[in-house]
């Protein structure tokens, strides 16, 4: 078959559309890439436990998942200790906040956000009809909760939150969102991505579900793709007041998560070695990195997370340049920093290499 050239605007786009950016990624390299630093994945396997239920699975590929990921549900609030009534599932953690959006955030409402945070924040507010109110980060990378709190406006019908921060790492107090909480109106939704929490070691990080029963517009976005090492199979799940999860509910597909997806995070939850050698692994070679940046004199900020922000600024892409020559991609901010993925095998062999020739050109 063969396709006719119809003018640009022969099929309408919806006009909000316009201003949406495409999300960026990692550049592309001649050199081969030997060690994966710029997706802030787990370079670990799924568990024995993982392959075993997704075989079985495999079994009965004709068949639907259950609806609405009851199961995956029920699984999810047995380990939370909470009522599946407060729980969505979906195909990661960044469907549900658009979801979240599309439910809750009235057109042409502001939606206030730190910047930089996750670059598909604002592209998740214009999908939705909402306006992006970036707010900049401190000058540390995290986030100003003041100034936050500042832009919410009689027109804001929601807040993100990220912690700890992507991409520049830095994590919240639980004292600071309480705090911050304080100060949000009632009506206005406030959602607390919480991806990057389970490499956050630090004594005072958020107690989130304390936070959740004091304050019921508050909502947790959480992945299965970091620290379970389920990044391929797209899984994430919300744990809010029931009333907020309903109506995301409503707009879910029927079958939110695909059924091979489901059994893996299922037998994931109950694979606690698994997770935790994932997460001590990237907490064991965040310290070896970090003592190596402070050896080369190399700014970088206070990271919770499996990655690390240095911000270079215009000297970002130079250093991303000779990582690649040494076989590592990143993740670069032009004119603002560099992240780098944390955990990978032979990531801080090639990092010093590379760090050694930066040094050496600056």
């Amino acid at each position: 078959m063969s396709w006719s050239s119809p003018s640009p605007n022969a099929v309408p786009v919806r006009p909000a559309l316009d201003a949406v950016p495409v999300y960026s990624s990692a550049l592309a390299s001649s050199t081969p890439v030997t060690v994966r630093a710029s997706s802030n994945e787990a370079p670990d396997g799924v568990s024995a436990a993982v392959r075993d239920a997704v075989s079985a699975r495999l079994e009965r590929p004709n068949r639907y998942p259950v609806l609405g990921g009851r199961d995956l549900i029920a699984a999810v609030a047995q380990w939370l200790g909470a009522d599946p009534a407060e729980i969505a599932v979906a195909d990661g953690s960044l469907s549900l906040l658009n979801y979240l959006l599309l439910a809750h955030c009235a057109p042409g409402a502001g939606v206030v956000l730190p910047w930089r945070s996750y670059e598909a924040y604002p592209i998740c507010v214009l999908t939705a009809g909402g306006v992006p109110v970036r707010v900049p980060n401190r000058t540390d990378g995290a986030h100003d909760l003041d100034a936050l709190a500042s832009a919410i406006g009689e027109g804001t019908s929601a807040v993100l939150l990220c912690s700890p921060n992507n991409p520049t790492g830095v994590a919240l107090t639980h004292d600071e969102i309480a705090a911050f909480l304080r100060h949000v109106p009632g009506h206005v939704l406030v959602v607390l991505d919480e991806a990057y929490r389970d490499f956050d070691d630090r004594a005072d990080r958020p107690r989130s579900r304390e936070l959740l029963s004091a304050h019921p517009n508050l909502v947790l976005l959480r992945t299965f793709s970091k620290a379970y090492g389920l990044a391929g199979m797209r899984v994430g799940y919300a744990v809010g007041h029931p009333g907020i999860i309903t109506a995301v509910r409503k707009i879910l597909p029927p079958f939110p998560v695909g059924a091979l997806s489901v059994v893996a995070a299922i037998a994931a939850l109950g694979d606690d070695a698994h997770r935790e050698g994932i997460v001590g692994g990237v907490r064991t070679q965040r310290d070896e990195v970090v003592r190596m940046l402070a050896d080369h004199r190399i700014p970088a900020f206070a990271t919770a997370s499996n990655f690390i922000w240095l911000p270079l600024g215009e000297r970002s892409g130079v250093l991303e340049a000779i990582c690649a020559e040494f076989g590592m991609s990143t993740r670069v901010f032009d004119g603002e920093g560099i992240r780098i993925s944390l955990g990978e095998p032979g990531l801080v062999e090639a990092l010093k290499a590379a760090l050694e020739r930066f040094a050496s050109e600056s």
